[in-house]
């Protein structure tokens, strides 16, 4: 097969916006918790079970997709998994009570779990080690994205016309992509056409020291945020009284700030180290969940609270995704990816699920139980800054014990593998 030239900013701004879909309709189900749980007679407690419901299926997804996804074209895989996402979105917006929404919701994070660890794996794929760090921040903008432009623009739509139009315009949006995908990315088959010279089995990426430790701590990290971000905009309208606009407008701050701060953190973590950066980034998380549930405020005050969250949580996320993209060697990457995503999602949904047992509903709609919810939180980030010690230090050894430097790269040029030709 051969080989042709594409565009690396064309990947980048395709799986960017990729991402920025598949991020979407993950983040936007939440804030817009209060306007279906109206129209199906849902309790807003079960909010939180009802995200839990998309990362507990995402995270099934990313075990069993360990195990055959690399038996496939990259692209054509990605297509397929996109278009699972885009029946699971729409299905969503033809909810007719709880149950029917879980299953959606299920659905949707049965196919989009997979393809996130498929776009991450294209972008190891195409993009040259000396240029990935930068295209890996790139794709991570799309949060960021999602949170200034997504949620806002969901939460308006919701107000126009009604809870469902989001959900049928982020999988009309998904489907151009899957099409997007088939067309203008190229075929991604080097994995399946070179011997393997080192093949790992499942039982040794569950046995390796810095591996384990790098799963506990992503476990650790989503079950410390998911305790509370899937109750946020019921929080800010039911509780504090805020006016449906407040929500809209902290989404844009806050995507606003975490735009900002992948960048800055990220060249935080290269010149001081994940540990000491993510720390950081743990306390203020810390601090301003107790300030914001236990010490409820109003008016600028609080969209400065909610800043510093958004701040906060893009530190700790940037400290530990650098740290956790150095464990793994080129020749497990997918594999490790794939096991990463599932305790990520493992986590976001133990967080959310836990949350929605501990609260409770009010006389108003307002919630009960929050200070418990965040003691919880708080005592797990408790635990972060050993954990990012720990595998900082063990990644560290490794490489100083390896000693192998980046080298320059030349252009890329894919098809059969995407690696960059030799001179």
């Amino acid at each position: 097969m051969s080989s042709r030239a594409v565009s690396e900013r064309a990947v980048v701004f395709l799986i960017g916006a990729v991402q920025f879909v598949n991020i979407l309709d993950f983040v936007m189900v939440m804030p817009l918790g209060p306007d279906f749980s109206a129209g199906l007679g849902i309790a807003t407690s079960h909010i939180g079970t009802i995200g839990a419901a998309y990362t507990a299926a995402a995270c099934v997804a990313g075990v069993v997709g360990s195990y055959f996804l690399d038996r496939f074209d990259r692209r054509k895989a990605l297509a397929v998994a996109m278009l699972g996402l885009v029946v699971g979105t729409a299905a969503g917006g033809f909810a007719t009570g709880l149950t029917s929404l879980l299953v959606a919701r299920a659905m949707a994070g049965l196919f989009g779990g997979p393809a996130t660890s498929l776009a991450l794996s294209i972008i190891a794929d195409l993009i040259p080690a000396e240029r990935r760090g930068r295209a890996m921040g790139a794709v991570m903008g799309a949060f960021s994205v999602a949170s200034v432009l997504g949620v806002p623009m969901a939460i308006k739509v919701a107000g126009w016309v009604d809870w469902r139009m989001p959900f049928f315009g982020v999988a009309g949006l998904g489907l151009l992509l899957a099409a997007a995908a088939i067309f203008f990315l190229p075929p991604m088959r080097g994995h399946l056409e070179r011997e393997q010279v080192h093949k790992v089995s499942v039982r040794e990426l569950f046995t390796r020291s810095d591996v384990l430790l790098s799963y506990t701590m992503a476990t650790l990290i989503n079950v410390a945020g998911f305790l509370v971000i899937p109750h946020l905009s019921t929080y800010v309208q039911n509780n504090l009284g805020q006016p449906r606009d407040q929500v809209e407008a902290i989404y844009f701050v806050g995507g606003l700030v975490s735009f900002v701060t992948l960048r800055i953190a990220g060249k935080a973590v290269d010149r001081l180290g994940s540990f000491r950066v993510g720390t950081v980034g743990v306390m203020l998380f810390m601090c301003t969940i107790y300030a914001v549930f236990l010490f409820p405020t109003s008016g600028p005050p609080l969209m400065l609270l909610f800043a510093c969250f958004f701040l906060s949580n893009g530190v700790r996320n940037v400290a530990y995704s650098t740290l956790t993209s150095r464990v793994p060697e080129q020749s497990i990457r997918a594999r490790f990816m794939s096991f990463q995503s599932a305790v990520q999602h493992l986590g976001a949904a133990a967080g959310a699920f836990l949350s929605s047992q501990m609260l409770f509903d009010l006389p108003g709609g307002q919630l009960g139980g929050l200070n418990r919810v965040v003691e919880g939180s708080i005592l797990l980030s408790l635990t972060l800054p050993v954990m990012f010690f720990l595998v900082e230090r063990r990644v560290r050894a490794r490489d100083q014990a390896s000693g192998t430097p980046l080298a320059t790269g030349a252009p890329v040029a894919v098809g059969t593998g995407g690696t960059p030709p030799r001179s």
